[in-house]
């Protein structure tokens, strides 16, 4: 993710801002750029051009509509962004979600704010923000607004040991290796995915020592501390995850996007957009298909060199 290209998309609400300042730190700790994108939908029958001070009726076509916010969105980004990091604004018409996929395709990473503009202040997420998590095959960062980003010190790497959990642990050291943050590997033992207490109690140090060997594997040799824990909980492994944040802190948390898919003890997937949607710190979703075509991707290059 070294020189990373960031994709920002906002709806210019005063809560989407928060993305530009975590891309910020992001592109500095990547050595990256930043591009902010927005998304229209030039006819909708809930508040016409909500995002155009001057209104629709001053726009003579879709033209004129993308100067002015390419504008907008370049004025809007360079408060946020250093101007040897930020690429001019792109737009993109139609579905919001969908075209911040599309877009993103050519970029390494999207930093996305959990809170915009979808009346009545509804989370964002459950919407454009969490169909972004599932359907991106690009890594996706979501923060809000209390997000404490930097400094970076802190970072929390839940697993389930499944091999898609995987995809998550070089993005984590990477990132981890250039900041010197500390890192938590962590694991909830569910009690309810058991027969009998004595059942989940009998994994515990089967699961510490399996995050041991994550840990000497992943994380080796990084500049600061590496912490493997392991867990007994009787909540859903979301709300172990969120008790976890709430009890240290974190700057940002990196996760797989989907986990195990078996009845046992599924603790990523649906618990990654649960966890994004509850914490307060930043998090960074990993799609392991994504992951793993990357991976063969500078395999070859390597070979080709």
């Amino acid at each position: 993710m070294d020189k990373a290209r960031i994709l920002v998309p906002t709806d210019f609400s005063d809560l989407s801002k928060k993305a530009f300042s975590v891309a910020e730190e992001m592109a500095s700790i990547l050595n990256g750029t930043v591009t902010p994108f927005h998304s229209y939908i030039p006819i909708t029958d809930l508040d016409g051009f909500h995002y155009m001070s001057s209104g629709s009726q001053t726009q003579k076509n879709l033209s004129d509509i993308e100067v002015s916010l390419t504008t907008r969105l370049n004025d809007l980004a360079g408060r946020y962004i250093h101007e040897t990091r930020l690429d001019n604004g792109l737009i993109g018409i139609g579905n919001p979600a969908h075209a911040i996929v599309e877009t993103s395709e050519d970029y390494d990473l999207i930093v996305l704010s959990t809170h915009g503009r979808t009346g009545f202040k509804r989370f964002l997420l459950g919407s454009v923000a969490e169909k972004v998590l599932r359907m991106s095959a690009v890594p996706v960062m979501i923060v809000e607004d209390k997000t404490e980003f930097a400094p970076l010190t802190r970072i929390l790497v839940p697993t389930d040991f499944s091999e898609n959990a995987k995809a998550a642990y070089p993005h984590a050291a990477r990132i981890a290796e250039i900041t010197g943050a500390d890192v938590d590997l962590f694991h909830a033992v569910i009690y309810d995915n058991f027969d009998s207490l004595a059942k989940a109690e009998s994994t515990y140090d089967m699961r510490q020592e399996g995050l041991n060997t994550i840990a000497k594997t992943y994380f080796n040799n990084l500049p600061g501390k590496v912490t493997p824990k392991v867990i007994m909980s009787n909540r859903s492994a979301h709300e172990a995850i969120l008790k976890r944040t709430q009890e240290q802190f974190y700057n940002l948390i990196v996760i797989s996007t989907i986990g195990r898919t078996g009845l046992d003890y599924m603790m990523l997937g649906s618990t990654t957009s649960q966890v994004a949607r509850h914490v307060k710190c930043a998090v960074l979703s990993i799609n392991p298909d994504a992951a793993t075509k990357m991976k063969k991707e500078a395999i070859e290059n390597e070979k080709s060199d």
